[in-house]
């Protein structure tokens, strides 16, 4: 399996940023770790492993990028106002840099986003506010309004509510949605949502599919059994949905 380790300079966070890419051709797959992980985990934890098949027979190529949450949804230090702001930079460098980075490696692949836990929102979220530039999207155990407190989730932005926070939560944003072509786009993404029947999120997992079928995406939610929040299960779910 070829294994790629890159690594530039980010004029959007201005810093070095890390990204693993695994295969040479097929689809592309943006891989977003879990909540405050790294690009190396879904190797760590035997995931890419799961796909060497895929990727051995040129199905897929995969690009594990690195998070930044910890430097946005997750630094206490910064007031809510400057946490969103932060993650809006991470979303130009996943839009202006790690985007144009997978067409020069790969000219116009078929582009999944995918991610699990926190992973799983970004991958959403991303490809609903930018639905052209994307084909499908598999999230899973994802969680889709980081502004509630649901069990063990605590509210990210400690009772804070701003423009830029609604218009980065899916489940605040996509049922006030009205614009033709923004619709139109997301209506020709494939979407997986995956989720545990046990799992903490699993009712707002609902309500997200129950909202994407009303604005008419081709979206799809796969219950499975018992609590599935873990690496283990998620090397069982990239089997099935990437």
């Amino acid at each position: 399996m070829k294994r790629e380790y890159v690594s530039w300079y980010s004029p959007a966070l201005q810093k070095d940023m890390e990204i693993l890419v695994f295969g040479n051709a097929g689809a592309s797959i943006l891989f977003f770790p879990p909540r405050m992980g790294r690009f190396y985990d879904y190797e760590n934890w035997k995931v890419i492993d799961v796909l060497r098949d895929k990727i051995d027979k040129g199905y897929v190529q995969v690009f594990c990028v690195d998070s930044y949450d910890a430097q946005s949804f997750y630094n206490q230090h910064l007031h809510p106002s400057q946490r969103i702001l932060a993650h809006i930079k991470y979303e130009h460098y996943i839009i202006g840099e790690v985007i144009p980075f997978i067409h020069q490696k790969n000219p116009g692949s078929f582009i999944i986003a995918a991610g699990s836990s926190l992973g799983g929102y970004h991958a959403l979220n991303f490809a609903l506010k930018y639905p052209a530039l994307f084909n499908k999207v598999v999230s899973m155990s994802g969680r889709y309004d980081l502004t509630t407190h649901i069990a063990h989730y605590d509210d990210l932005f400690n009772g804070y509510w701003d423009e830029n926070i609604y218009f980065n939560m899916p489940l605040q944003y996509i049922k006030n949605l009205t614009d033709y072509n923004t619709l139109k786009q997301i209506r020709a993404l494939e979407i997986v949502l995956v989720i545990g029947r046990d799992d903490v999120l699993y009712e707002s997992n609902l309500l997200m599919q129950q909202l994407l079928l009303e604005k008419e995406a081709k979206s799809t939610l796969h219950a499975w059994d018992s609590e599935m929040h873990r690496a283990k299960s998620w090397r069982q779910m990239v089997n099935v949905y990437l």
